[in-house]
């Protein structure tokens, strides 16, 4: 435009624009000012490149102390000039997000506000923003929206666990404890039984026999007396090896004094057991989870069983008492949280929690006994810095715990080379190691690929019915009131010959 007066160039800028407009009166180019002065209308000569109409149109009238007013009911926007004192006006727009969270995003918005009438109202269902400020807040709040809205990278977090058990023993030489620990002695471990002999049982030399004294007038029993042992009608007193509960007695007959043939002496007899072997246990555990998770957001691999603990509550004077079951989480637990760095590097803070169960206590506790779990737990915590998809190797959780146990006869077995035949030695190491193999991998688009699926678009199979509830065959249900044999006689599907119901094989 060159030369053009600033009217004209106004109405070629709102029809390009597509603008309908009126000019306020106020403004009063060509008309007599208070002083009775005609207000001269200023002309313009510019030029404009890479810009829209409206933008050249608003461009002009601020340059001009104009202002452009909207009326969003009539369509017609108002030219005017602007108030000094008046603050900019607010304008209300829709801000879509793509990525981000409305909260989060919410708190960086209101961040850059400086007029205290703006606010900034966040729409969870549909990820948008409700703002309300001026236009030099809206433009900032494009620029802020535009280089925070974006889609949050994702890695790859793949591990290794390697759990390394191995389980040595040896054992050798010769162990008497069997024979000299507890080596049991009785004398006279034989009983007097008046029973008829068995196959089991030794007759007694010398044993008299006794007769049975019966029953003598008015019911009552006659005393025993002892015989000869040509009475045939006798009881023989048998001497029997006492059960292994009661062990010792001795077997005395108070006619004759104690029998030599009934002491008995019983020892336990001699045992030893040789030992000359070395056995081995190895075993390997291998895990390899993966998981893909956000940008500095925490990812957790369990690798665990559910360790039942049982919790009893003792009974009092007001409660009844019981137990109650909760469970642990027993195995490997690694909780891995990444963050990407500007240069790809991907810095980690890593968990790893090892728990196993190691034994049973008991306690006893008022005369009641009480059985805890105990477990063994490994916990380490580490924060490294590596650069994307390389593997970073954590160990160091190892466990090892050798035993050893001798057992030697006294003075016996420390008698060169003859000693090894009276001493004995068992040795055995439990060693158990972990090794946390973790490489973190940036994903990128390019490594996302769609998938075809005909799921939606296939048919459901449908099953025939395996049964007809309806019919007669499948049915359980009674043609008519069996209950009711008068009903069941006037059924029109019955017939009657000879004064007898007859019933029809329908029913």
């Amino acid at each position: 435009m060159q030369d053009v007066p600033l009217t004209t160039a106004i109405e070629s800028l709102a029809q390009a624009a597509g603008i309908n407009y009126l000019l306020d009166p106020k403004i009063g180019y060509g008309q007599p000012d208070q002083n009775g002065q005609i207000k001269p209308e200023p002309t313009l000569s510019v030029h404009w490149e890479n810009v829209t109409a409206r933008q050249a149109l608003l461009a002009l009238l601020d340059n001009y102390g104009l202002q452009l007013v909207e009326d969003p009911k009539t369509q017609i926007a108002r030219i005017t000039l602007k108030d000094v004192s008046a603050p900019p006006p607010l304008l209300t727009r829709v801000i879509q997000l793509k990525y981000a969270s409305t909260s989060n995003m919410q708190s960086a918005v209101e961040s850059t506000l400086t007029d205290k009438r703006s606010r900034v109202v966040p729409d969870v269902r549909t990820s948008q923003l409700v703002l309300v400020a001026t236009e030099a807040e809206q433009n900032q709040i494009d620029i802020l929206v535009g280089q925070l809205d974006k889609p949050t990278r994702q890695v790859l977090i793949e591990a290794k666990l390697i759990e390394l058990s191995s389980n040595p023993s040896t054992s050798k030489g010769i162990d008497w404890s069997s024979t000299l620990s507890a080596q049991n002695f009785s004398f006279g471990n034989g009983v007097l039984n008046a029973n008829t002999p068995s196959a089991s049982s030794t007759a007694i030399p010398g044993t008299p026999t006794t007769t049975g004294g019966g029953t003598g007038p008015g019911g009552l029993p006659q005393p025993s007396t002892t015989v000869t042992p040509s009475y045939t009608t006798s009881t023989i007193l048998n001497s029997e090896p006492q059960s292994s509960l009661f062990p010792g007695g001795l077997s005395l007959n108070t006619l004759s004094g104690m029998t030599p043939n009934i002491g008995f002496l019983s020892a336990d007899g001699v045992k030893a057991v040789l030992s000359f072997l070395n056995e081995s246990a190895e075993a390997q555990v291998v895990s390899t989870p993966r998981v893909v998770t956000l940008d500095n957001e925490t990812a957790t691999i369990e690798v665990t069983r559910a360790f039942p603990v049982i919790n009893v509550t003792a009974s009092t004077a007001n409660t009844s008492g019981g137990s109650s079951i909760t469970y642990s989480n027993i195995g490997t637990i690694l909780q891995v949280t990444p963050r990407i760095t500007a240069n790809d590097y991907i810095w980690l803070k890593v968990i790893p929690d090892v728990s196993s169960f190691f034994e049973a206590e008991s306690t006893t506790i008022g005369g009641a006994t009480y059985t805890a779990d105990i477990f063994d737990q490994r916990h380490l915590e580490t924060q490294v810095l590596i650069p994307t998809a390389h593997t970073l190797v954590m160990g160091g959780l190892l466990q090892d715990n050798p035993t050893a146990q001798y057992t030697k006869v006294p003075f016996l077995g420390d008698i060169p080379v003859l000693g090894l035949a009276f001493r004995h030695e068992q040795k055995s190491l439990v060693k158990d190691n972990l090794l946390i193999f973790i490489t973190p991998t940036i994903v990128k688009d390019e490594d996302f690929q769609a998938s075809t699926s005909d799921f939606l678009k296939s048919v459901p199979r449908t099953m025939r019915d395996p049964m007809d509830p309806h019919t007669m065959w499948d049915s359980a249900e009674p043609r008519g009131d069996w209950s009711n044999p008068l009903e069941m006689s006037n059924n029109p599907t019955n017939t009657t010959q000879s004064s007898s119901t007859v019933i029809s094989p329908e029913l």
